[in-house]
């Protein structure tokens, strides 16, 4: 809050730490409105989630990181690996490059693009 100043709401889910009176009271205090998405809106961060799931058992928990550098060096590594030879069990053994890539070639051409070639 000193960076920005006090919100004037915050948002979040229905997680029991978000709504425990000691975490509502200091939103209140400070003249805060709160927003809470509705029950099941899980989904929204599933897959954001599921990344950062990968990410750590698959990189970060596997190097002993000891400085920025390092998990700069390392992650980004991994996040190429993830998008360019990854397999994905959700794209039936395709890499998200290569799903991306096929999706752009499915896509009809525009008009537009058509009378200029």
């Amino acid at each position: 809050m000193a960076l920005y100043g006090v919100p004037d709401i915050f948002n979040t889910d229905q997680g029991s730490q978000f709504t425990s009176d000691e975490f509502t009271s200091v939103l209140k205090e400070h003249g805060i409105k709160i927003s809470m998405d509705e029950k099941g809106r899980w989904m929204d961060n599933v897959f954001i989630e599921r990344l950062w799931r990968s990410l750590k058992y698959e990189c970060v928990y596997l190097n002993a990181l000891e400085n920025g550098s390092q998990a700069r060096t390392h992650i980004g590594a991994w996040l190429t690996h993830y998008n360019h030879t990854r397999p994905h069990s959700t794209f039936d053994g395709l890499t998200p490059d290569e799903v991306y890539n096929l999706s752009h070639l499915q896509r009809p051409v525009s008009e537009e693009k058509k009378q200029a070639a």
